[in-house]
């Protein structure tokens, strides 16, 4: 289409192509992640299409909690960059889907929502709320005070009658294959929001809940003596079994959540010791092979060709949370550099497909672009890669700085900013998913697929 011609030509003369990145040159990071999140929302056309269906969503077969985990990196990129040319479709984007009570429970896509999908929307919130980032809509809460209605809505799932606590993967009975099922994300994202509303707010209730979450986490098993973070288990035994397959978006969850409450409890030891634990049970997903040595990769799914469309996406949680760790836990940041830079590396090398060399395959750890191509995939290679300019950002804004933004974000992005200019990308068509049966199925597969072939190759 004309626009992304046009781009593409632009493209060629003023930008640095992700192979060609230069970790160590904040102009080379900021071209490239520009590169990379143009590809990114060249995936989006809510905004054209412009219908509370399409709005906010990506088309299939992406489900409604991916949507939310894009909007976090485009925030990021805002913030980490300095280029607010996406703020006002992230702000659209946003803003449809507080639901009627302000809490991210949107009818529209009841389908689909459970805890983790709601969560990963509350990340978003977040964000926006400890950035200071505007929010324009008079009939519409401020972001702190909409992530705290998304927390109001969740902790009232917390459930004692099985396994001692804990939320279910799903909220509503008509999802039945996640009413049994407690898995890390879920409780994993509402200890993050806890840790995070506390140190927003101060106000220790959420204190208190991240510590009971923490607590009941270890007990029931999904994060063991050394840290690694296991995927859940079924209430229908009560959680006698945990499911041992770990994902690298679950250990990041964790991480950042435990970092921030080191931050709030101004280096509690505690939570030192439990943040560094986790960061170093995350070198299970860097280095799958002798020559790969610090490349992440997702080690339940990538090395057996069995990873759904979901799980493309999570490398990039651990990448946003390893980056935002280092912001509340100074001390983890030459570890983080030590696996991240190099990674980073990886995932632009990787992002040299399509018709200009900017898009981005899934396996980092070849060498080049593997053509397996998506949504996630841009993602992940985008926090991985903006997230080199974290240092130079402001660190999330605590109790107290937190405001009501209106207008123009009044809180510098960035020590050091230097703007660029990315273009809107060309629309395409677009469907809304609403298939949200096959979620579960395709997971409880893939689930039983990766325990076989695990079995086989241990």
């Amino acid at each position: 289409m004309y626009i992304r011609s046009i781009y593409a030509a632009a493209l060629a003369a003023a930008t640095t192509l992700p192979k060609d990145i230069n970790v160590d040159d904040q102009t080379s990071i900021r071209s490239v992640a520009s590169t990379l999140a143009y590809e990114l929302m060249a995936w989006y056309t809510g905004n054209v299409t412009n219908t509370p269906q399409t709005i906010a969503v990506f088309p299939e077969p992406y489900y409604w909690w991916e949507a939310g985990a894009a909007w976090g990196a485009m925030l990021d990129y805002s913030h980490y960059t300095g280029d607010s040319s996406y703020d006002e479709v992230i702000t659209q984007a946003l803003l449809s889907q507080v639901g009627p009570k302000f809490d991210f429970m949107v009818p529209l896509h009841y389908g689909s929502e459970g805890n983790d999908d709601q969560a990963f929307w509350s990340f978003a919130v977040l964000n926006a709320a400890e950035r200071n980032f505007p929010q324009p809509d008079d009939n519409i809460p401020p972001w702190l005070n909409i992530a705290e209605n998304i927390w109001n809505s969740m902790v009232v799932r917390w459930n004692e009658s099985s396994c001692g606590g804990g939320l279910a993967w799903q909220i509503f009975a008509s999802n039945p294959n996640g009413m049994h099922y407690k898995n890390s994300v879920s409780n994993g994202g509402f200890f993050q929001m806890s840790a995070r509303l506390a140190r927003a707010t101060g106000n220790d209730t959420y204190l208190h809940w991240a510590q009971k979450v923490w607590d009941w986490s270890q007990k029931v098993g999904f994060v063991d003596d050394d840290f690694n973070v296991y995927d859940g288990a079924d209430s229908a035994d009560n959680c006698a079994k945990v499911n041992e397959l770990s994902f690298s978006y679950a250990q990041g969850i964790y991480l950042y959540g435990a970092a921030v409450l080191y931050n709030y409890t101004n280096g509690s030891q505690t939570w030192g010791d439990r943040t560094s634990g986790l960061l170093n049970a995350a070198d299970s997903y860097f280095g799958p092979y002798e020559n790969a040595t610090n490349i992440m990769y997702e080690h339940a799914c990538e090395p057996y060709e069995l990873c759904t469309n979901d799980m493309k996406s999570f490398k990039g949680y651990l990448s946003r949370f390893m980056w935002a760790t280092t912001r509340m836990m100074p001390s983890t940041l030459t570890r983080v550099q030590t696996l991240l830079n190099t990674s980073a590396v990886a995932a632009a090398n990787a992002c040299s497909g399509g018709e200009n060399g900017t898009v981005c395959g899934q396996k980092w750890y070849v060498g080049g672009f593997d053509g397996v191509t998506g949504l996630g995939q841009q993602m992940t290679a985008l926090e991985t890669v903006q997230g080199l300019l974290a240092q130079e950002a402001s660190p999330p804004l605590r109790a107290g700085q937190i405001k009501h933004v209106k207008g123009t974000n009044s809180t510098p992005t960035a020590m050091n900013p230097a703007p660029t200019s990315s273009p809107v990308p060309s629309p395409t068509s677009t469907k809304r998913l609403n298939a949200a049966g096959s979620a579960f199925v395709e997971r409880r597969w893939i689930l039983l697929s990766l325990c076989s072939v695990l079995t086989v190759y241990a």
